[in-house]
């Protein structure tokens, strides 16, 4: 999201880095994402961790294709409470599984500059020279972009995936758009979407006393261990601070009217002695 000034974070590029660098978890990501299968829950999360360190995510992060299961998703909740970076919003495109499929199965990559085209939706900017040959791209088809795997993500997609749209629904954060149609098109449908789900965020940090962008908007505490305002640790609601102002007044109230009583009693008392 250039226009946002925040990074749009993808877990399928970050394994695909992990693997072009030859690490232990790229040997591990690489047989999983051949074979249409999801990588180890605990290896994705670590490199989420990571990369939300960095100094571009501190303003905010768009996460790509994560969490794909309900157990990732718990324990997404878990990091980013410790991260004090709640989500704001999740937003679910809406497209047909043939158009998927097309989509998906047109996709390729050039191996001089990176660049990611679709031969079936944009061949045009694949007849491009490339930024950096100056020459026509080396185009490849990643193994995980054939229809046969295509196919298996999507039957992952339906029994792991799905479940989610309901929990974030649940919660409120759930956006649903139209994918279909032109790119211009969809990015003004999720850039709406994004920017509805920002205000509503933004009164909420205001309402709490001005929070910093990435500070925790639901933990149970505040920085500094504080229960939160509205709340004892006993977990009653206290008496607000004008409510015990409201009381003072009326409580020294009552201590000058019996004062005043027992200085008339006292005056009947020895008005009686005299007689």
């Amino acid at each position: 999201m250039q226009r946002e000034h925040i990074p749009q974070i993808s877990t399928g590029d970050l394994l695909r880095a992990a693997v072009a660098r030859g690490t232990e978890l790229g040997h591990k990501a690489k047989a999983a994402m051949d074979g249409g299968r999801l990588v180890d829950d605990e290896l994705v999360l670590g490199m989420i961790h990571e990369r939300l360190g960095e100094p571009d995510a501190r303003r905010g992060f768009i996460l790509d294709g994560f969490p794909r299961n309900l157990a990732q998703a718990e324990a997404l909740d878990r990091l980013l409470e410790n991260l004090r970076q709640p989500l704001t919003a999740v937003v679910q495109l809406e497209v047909d599984y043939a158009e998927l499929v097309r989509r998906i199965s047109g996709r390729r990559c050039c191996a001089d500059c990176g660049g990611v085209f679709n031969v079936s939706t944009s061949p045009g900017e694949a007849a491009e020279p490339c930024p950096r040959t100056g020459t026509a791209h080396r185009l490849f088809q990643r193994p995980d972009d054939n229809e046969a795997t295509v196919a298996e993500r999507l039957r992952v997609y339906e029994e792991k995936t799905r479940p989610l749209i309901e929990l974030y629904r649940a919660r409120g954060l759930l956006r649903v758009i139209n994918a279909e149609g032109g790119v211009e098109e969809v990015t003004r449908r999720l850039e709406q979407a994004l920017h509805a789900a920002a205000q509503p965020a933004a009164r909420s940090r205001g309402k709490r006393g001005g929070s910093k962008p990435g500070s925790s908007t639901g933990s149970a505490k505040n920085r500094r261990g504080k229960a939160p305002a509205g709340r004892s640790r006993s977990g009653k609601a206290p008496r607000t601070a004008s409510a015990r102002r409201s009381k003072a007044p009326q409580a020294r109230k009552k201590v000058k009217r019996a004062g005043a009583s027992r200085a008339a009693r006292s005056r009947t008392a020895r008005r009686s002695r005299r007689r």
